[in-house]
């Protein structure tokens, strides 16, 4: 679904093609930036395909102005033990600086709630830094705070 923003006329929101790859690759090594994060190169190519995949339950899409991409999201459908239908986990919002505070990661948010919904998703949920308290202030006010603390542990 590529789609203007009615409130931002000039942010266009598109699913990732194949055509995109420098364009993503760019916002994917921002926001691992932001996250002072490194994924081998591998395993970035690995995460393309797969978002490319029809047949793989992981979606990304890129917002751009101008055709200049300023922003990336990528979600992926799972199943619950709580709910019937499945979930979807918004795993990587990145928008790029110069964009930041303008509305763009709410539009980039709206946009999975949306394609998420059309998937028959009943919740949408995601994470971050306890941090990054710039962006839970636009969290905090389109979503619920769930009080839950991640823990992991790395098995590799």
């Amino acid at each position: 679904m590529t789609s203007p923003s009615a409130s931002r006329p000039d942010i266009v929101i598109k699913p990732l093609s194949e055509r995109d790859f420098a364009a993503w690759e760019a916002q994917w090594l921002g926001y691992l930036g932001f996250y002072e994060a490194e994924v081998p190169a591998a395993t970035r190519l690995v995460t393309w395909q797969r978002l490319l995949d029809p047949s793989e339950p992981m979606f990304g899409s890129l917002a751009t102005i101008d055709g200049k991409a300023v922003g990336v999201v990528h979600w992926i459908f799972h199943r619950s033990c709580w709910t019937v239908e499945h979930s979807c986990y918004l795993q990587d919002l990145y928008v790029a600086p110069e964009q930041r505070g303008t509305g763009l990661g709410r539009l980039l948010i709206e946009h999975v709630y949306a394609a998420a919904k059309a998937a028959g998703s009943t919740r949408v949920h995601w994470l971050t830094r306890e941090t990054n308290s710039t962006a839970m202030q636009l969290y905090d006010r389109i979503a619920d705070r769930s009080g839950f603390v991640q823990y992991r542990k790395q098995l590799a």
